[in-house]
């Protein structure tokens, strides 16, 4: 009999089915009738309804979340998501042309952000992103902390002290500084969430990308003291750790054939990882379904070997 109701929006709309209102007797799975009154219109109606509300229900309608380095690659693929999930999303960039781009693609596909330019590394433009964000919006529920820069390559011990610095100030001062200023906002939501955006290379170094490894395994470490103290209060902090995905990036990994084909070799899945699967997983991380989750680190690699 449920079967039967569950499609009668379906039947009824194709005119294979008559409507109309009786009791009729309804016998069981074991012998014994009932009666059963129903109207089949008014069924259908609230079947058609519950369908149309479950459909649109999105799950994070209301919330308010900051995706810094967020104009293009992983960071723009983690802001649409999270918007297209309901978020009121702020992206941010360093360059104000690169933010109002990101701006314009995502209003045209009716989602709801704001875009300002920020250096993470510079106090002034931080105050400003949190400032804005709490004028426009009022609250804060979801920090993803996505800046990162490589400014040289080469082994770890041959980088320049001002390089190392200046690695260290975008890639992990910067994260914490976001962290902390982000935190009197976070206290005041139910269920506000970090997620700190680190890299398979923070497990295994990656050849002639030793600062930037190190950086990001201090971004693991970052990840695992926070979400301790913050979690009594309910706070979750969790990382995300792409492989190689294709972005501008790690454009000399996918352009060149045999450093292409080198990459691949490394990777199981014999494919580079691409911005909307990392989205994914962000969504996942700063959703309802992750409540029990924090301090944790998924690496998302397509089968790289990963170990601290």
């Amino acid at each position: 009999m449920f079967q039967v109701i569950q499609n009668l929006p379906t039947r009824i709309a194709s005119g294979k089915f008559k409507v109309l209102t009786s009791s009729v007797p309804v016998a069981n799975q074991f012998n014994s009738t009932a009666t059963c009154s129903i109207s089949i219109n008014n069924c259908a109606k609230r079947l058609s309804s519950q369908s149309s509300t479950s459909g649109n229900m999105k799950r994070f309608q209301g919330k308010v979340a900051i995706v810094t380095a967020s104009t293009d690659g992983i960071g723009f693929a983690i802001a649409k998501r999270l918007a297209e999930d309901g978020a009121n999303v702020v992206i941010s960039s360093r360059k104000e042309k690169n933010v109002a781009n990101a701006v314009e693609k995502l209003r045209k596909l009716n989602l709801n952000v704001m875009g300002l330019k920020c250096h993470v590394a510079e106090a002034s433009d931080r105050k400003q992103l949190f400032e804005e964000t709490m004028r426009k919006y009022g609250k804060l529920n979801i920090l993803v902390s996505n800046a990162a820069a490589n400014p040289a390559v080469g082994p770890v011990l041959d980088c320049e002290e001002n390089v190392w610095d200046k690695i260290f100030d975008i890639n992990v001062k910067s994260s914490y500084l976001l962290a902390k200023e982000a935190l009197p906002y976070l206290r005041k939501e139910k269920g506000s969430s970090i997620v700190f955006v680190s890299s398979i290379a923070g497990y295994d170094a990656f050849e002639l990308l030793g600062a930037y490894s190190v950086s990001k395994t201090a971004l693991i470490g970052l990840t695992k003291a926070a979400s301790k103290d913050l979690a009594p209060e309910g706070i979750r902090v969790n990382c995300l750790a792409p492989g190689i995905i294709k972005t501008k990036f790690s454009q000399a990994l996918h352009e060149e054939e045999s450093a292409n084909e080198a990459a691949l070799a490394r990777i199981p899945m014999r494919r580079l990882g691409m911005p909307d699967e990392m989205a994914g997983i962000v969504a996942f991380l700063v959703s309802d379904d992750a409540s029990y989750i924090t301090g944790e680190s998924i690496v998302a690699s397509g089968g790289m070997t990963a170990r601290l």
